[in-house]
């Protein structure tokens, strides 16, 4: 049960880390400070649509509920 554990935590961090970095990339670009790349553009329709971005569904949890829902799962 224990390594169970350990793999789950792992995997949320690896989860928090990216959807930090990418939300913070976000916002510079909306700004104005970075490039908008392709990503970061999919990733800011799927937040404006409320579905959870596809770089988060690949290394979260497996879910098809909406991002709200989703953000209130991972929480």
């Amino acid at each position: 049960m224990n390594t169970v554990l350990a793999q789950e935590v792992i995997r949320y961090n690896r989860l928090l880390v990216i959807m930090a970095s990418m939300l913070k990339d976000v916002q510079k670009a909306l700004v104005g400070d970075v490039v908008m790349s392709e990503a970061l553009d999919k990733m800011a329709n799927s937040l404006f649509n409320n579905a959870v971005p596809d770089a988060w569904n690949a290394v979260g949890f497996l879910s098809l509920k909406p991002l709200a829902s989703w953000v209130n799962d991972m929480l």
